[in-house]
């Protein structure tokens, strides 16, 4: 079982930019498709719930472990969003997502990468990680769209 998720982007837009799109509560709610209840800041637990169609009745809470501005934040999040309603994960391991920015030539690199699927029950693993790697790399085309319209 792979235990990391990587996705790396060039984005035409300044790093300014792209780090305000993964840093401000408000703005990641509307590229990732979510209600963020409350502004970024590490150590904060939030509660947070989809606005994908579809999924609307899905929600969870991420706990911030750290921002650097201009250059990191990382949050900590369940693996498990409620579509396997037959299935208590409350006991399970979080995954760790952190996004990394760093100017480039053309305008800023994004890096993702989720980490922690190794942790996970062996029986869900593998549908954790396919799940969240199709998301991964959707998030990663509506965040280009949103940092560039």
């Amino acid at each position: 079982m792979e235990n990391s998720i990587e996705r790396t982007i060039i984005l035409s837009a300044p790093i300014e930019r792209v780090w305000r799109a993964i840093s401000d509560h408000l703005e990641f709610g509307t590229w990732f498709r979510a209600v963020i209840s409350e502004p970024f800041a590490p150590g904060a637990v939030i509660a947070c719930q989809s606005t994908y169609p579809g999924h609307e009745h899905l929600t969870w809470s991420m706990t911030i472990v750290d921002m650097e501005p201009n250059r990191r934040i990382s949050f900590t999040w369940p693996a498990y969003y409620g579509e396997d309603i037959d299935r208590d994960a409350s006991q399970d391991h979080h995954l760790k997502a952190t996004f990394l920015v760093e100017p480039c030539e053309g305008g800023t690199k994004l890096t993702l990468k989720e980490t922690g699927f190794s942790k996970l029950p062996p029986d869900y693993a593998p549908t954790a990680f396919r799940m969240n790697e199709n998301g991964w790399d959707e998030q990663m085309n509506n965040i280009t769209s949103h940092v560039t319209d």
